[in-house]
């Protein structure tokens, strides 16, 4: 099984240009209504415009805030450091700093542009006995 998480927001290519720096992912397919992006050949996050129908019709109510409540994207990243670097130089709203999890991983905690909350995550266990803070 393969999640392949689909979210609205109101500009396509902006976010997708967000979430390309902050996860280091491609495009997969490009354009205003929707964007597949990928990482390795493999399909990260979908991204849809809150105002197209296509086929199915709209897919949320964009008044309806605050978007994801209740659901958090959670990456879990080789490269842990290197995203954290870049949501600060993409100025991203920090809700929890850099912190290491109870489960022995680290974390931050963000808010992407449209306000949906992004957990950055290491590797299971890869804080352990690390020493650091």
């Amino acid at each position: 099984m393969h999640l392949q998480p689909l979210i609205c927001v109101h500009d396509v290519e902006a976010s997708s240009r967000w979430y390309q720096q902050l996860l280091g992912c491609r495009s997969g397919h490009g354009g205003r209504e929707y964007e597949r992006l990928e990482l390795n050949g493999r399909l990260v996050l979908q991204l849809h415009n809150w105002h197209v129908e296509h086929q199915h019709g709209l897919i949320g109510d964009p008044n309806f805030r605050p978007y994801g409540n209740g659901v958090l994207l959670w990456f879990e990243l080789d490269d842990f450091e290197s995203a954290v670097a870049a949501a600060q130089k993409l100025n991203a709203e920090i809700i929890k700093p850099r912190h290491r999890a109870e489960n022995a991983h680290w974390e931050c905690w963000l808010r992407d542009p449209d306000g949906y909350t992004i957990v950055l995550s290491s590797p299971l266990g890869s804080a352990e006995d690390k020493g650091e803070p």
